[in-house]
C-alpha cells in the first residue's frame, strides 16, 4: 500500500511538472550571433568551414551554429563547432557526438573526462575522446554549455533542461566541440596525440572567456 502511495505521489509530481513545463511561455535570452565570434582566438586565425547542407541542419535542429578551423604556424590546427539550441521544448535536442561520430565512420578508441583550468582559476570537466577513421585520428573535446554551466554528461544536461524550464522558463543550451587531427604516420603516435591534446586544451582556455556573450549564463 505504501509503495502504491509513493508511486502515485511521484506520478502526480511529474504530471504537475510536465503541465507547468508545457504551459509557461519560454524566455529567450539576448545574445550575440555565433558568426560574430572572433576570427582570432589564442593567437590562431579562424576560417569558416563550408556551410552544412540543409538536410544535415534539419537533423541537428540547431538555431545557430558555427563551424571553423583555426590555424597557427608550426602548431596543429584546431576545429571548432558550436551548435546552439534556443529551445528544446519542441523535440529539437542536442545530439551527443558519441552517437553522431560512428554514423560518420569515426570510431572512438579512447574516452574519458578531463579537468581544464579556465577563466579566473575555474576548473571545468569536459569529455575527451580520441577517434579514428581509416587510420586518421583526432583528439576531441566536447561539453554541453547550459546557462554558464559546463556539463560533461548528456543525461545530467537533460535533467538541467527540465529543471531550468520549471525554474526559469529557459531550455536554451549548446554543444561545444573542439578537435585537432594527428599528423599521418607520426614518429610516435603517443607524442602526436599529446600535441593534439595540448592544442585543444589551450584553445579551450582561450575560447572560454568569450562564450558568455554568445551562450548566455
Amino acid at each position: 500500500m505504501k509503495t502504491r502511495i509513493v508511486i502515485l505521489s511521484l506520478v502526480m509530481l511529474i504530471s504537475a511538472a510536465a503541465i507547468s513545463y508545457a504551459s509557461r511561455p519560454e524566455i529567450v535570452p539576448i545574445r550575440m550571433s555565433l558568426e560574430d565570434l572572433p576570427m582570432w582566438i589564442g593567437g590562431m586565425e579562424g576560417r569558416n568551414a563550408p556551410e552544412m547542407k540543409q538536410n544535415i541542419l534539419n537533423i541537428l535542429g540547431v538555431d545557430d551554429y558555427i563551424s571553423r578551423v583555426y590555424y597557427k604556424e608550426n602548431s596543429p590546427s584546431v576545429g571548432l563547432y558550436i551548435g546552439y539550441y534556443q529551445s528544446q521544448r519542441t523535440g529539437a535536442t542536442i545530439h551527443s557526438p558519441l552517437n553522431c561520430l560512428p554514423g560518420a565512420g569515426w570510431l572512438p578508441i579512447r574516452n574519458e573526462r578531463i579537468p581544464i583550468t579556465v577563466t579566473d582559476g575555474r576548473v571545468i570537466t569536459v569529455n575527451r575522446i580520441t577517434i579514428d577513421k581509416s587510420g586518421v585520428s583526432q583528439v576531441v573535446l566536447y561539453w554541453y554549455h547550459s546557462h554558464g554551466r559546463v556539463i560533461a554528461s548528456e543525461y545530467t544536461g537533460k535533467i538541467y533542461t527540465v529543471l531550468d524550464a520549471l525554474r526559469t522558463s529557459r531550455t536554451d543550451a549548446a554543444l561545444v566541440r573542439i578537435t585537432s587531427q594527428l599528423p599521418p604516420n607520426p614518429p610516435s603516435k603517443e607524442e602526436a596525440e599529446a600535441e593534439a591534446e595540448k592544442a585543444v586544451i589551450e584553445f579551450t582556455q582561450a575560447l572560454f572567456p568569450l562564450l558568455s556573450e554568445f551562450l548566455p549564463d
